[in-house]
This record gives structure tokens, sequence and C-alpha cells, in this order.
């Protein structure tokens, strides 16, 4: 399964990006899971332009979006919210429909013991309105994150279990492969 991912930090040592490259290992072995560089690259997001004179950079970002079998925005929370960069991303897409019934998933951390969940419902309001293919299983929250966390790997069992099961809830909804019967295989 091609698996598109963003995170919404822009930190070079983010906690969350970290994270979200940690769960990557824990995904099936034979999925392709790409985690787009930086969401600083996309420009600030303007309505008035038409969805099909998007500059280069937002129309790629669009196309890989659009290309995968399945989404996963990763996430901090910053001053309540998803940080604007990540925002900026989802407007992005609002009027292109890359994400209509797509298998999304959303992964947010914290060092706080909410998981950044002021930022998590926020994010999955938008995709909500965007509607996106949302499961409550591949919605997920870790709290006291660098508790769980050595490096890029996932050291506490219910941490890595939540992170399987979010997997498991994208590859359920995700569109059939062509030649497999009943789905993905996972």
């Amino acid at each position: 399964m091609k698996i598109f991912a963003v995170s919404g930090s822009l930190r070079p040592q983010s906690t969350v990006t970290a994270l979200l490259r940690a769960a990557t290992a824990l995904a099936p072995g034979d999925w392709d899971i790409e985690i787009y560089p930086s969401l600083g690259a996309l420009p600030h997001f303007d309505p008035a332009i038409d969805p099909d004179d998007a500059p280069e950079v937002v129309a790629a970002f669009r196309a890989k979006v659009e290309e995968a079998g399945a989404f996963v925005v990763a996430s901090p929370e910053y001053a309540a919210g998803m940080p604007g960069v990540l925002k900026n991303a989802l407007e992005w897409l609002v009027g292109s429909g890359e994400v209509y019934d797509k298998p999304t998933a959303v992964l947010t951390a914290s060092p706080s013991p909410s998981g950044a969940a002021r930022s998590r419902a926020w994010i999955v309001e938008t995709l909500t309105i965007m509607t996106a293919n949302l499961r409550e299983d591949a919605v997920l929250g870790v709290p006291m994150v660098r508790s769980v966390m050595d490096g890029e790997t996932v050291t506490d069992a219910q941490t890595r279990e939540r992170l399987t099961a979010m997997w498991a809830a994208l590859a359920a909804d995700a569109p059939e492969a062509p030649g497999v019967e009943g789905g993905w295989r996972v």
C-alpha cells in the first residue's frame, strides 16, 4: 500500500516527525510510505488561485496525496491548535479534492498528558469538513511522547500496539488493490 504522510512540525529535530518515522517501522513491510520533507516549501494558501493554476510545488504535493492509497497527518500542538504550516497545507487540498473519501490517519503527540488533544481535534474537524475517510481507531494521540521513545524508536509496548492498530485501520479502509482479492494485504 502506498501511504503519503506529512508532519506539521518544521523543526529538524522534531519529536513528532521522529514519532512518524518510528511509526513507519511498525507498518507492514511491503507498504511504501513517503514522508513529505517539509510543509514549509508550500507557499501561503491563496483562495483566489484556481486549483488548476496552483504553483508547481502545490501541484506536486496534491499529486502525492492523490496517488496514495492513504494519507497520514502527524502534528504537535502549537498555541492550542495545529501549526499554521499544517493548516496551510490542508487548505491547499480543500478545493481540489485529493482527500475526498481517502483513508486518513491523524497522529498527534505532546510532552504533556493531553497528547496534543486540541491540535488533534482541530485536525479531525478540518479533515472531516474535507470529507476525508477518518476512523476513530486511526486517530491517535501520544501523551508524554519523550517518555515512550528513544530517538526514532518507540520503546513503549502500548504505544507500539496503538500505532500498529492505526495502520490496520488504514488498511481496512484502503481501496482494493488491483488483483488482490478482498483489498490490500496487511
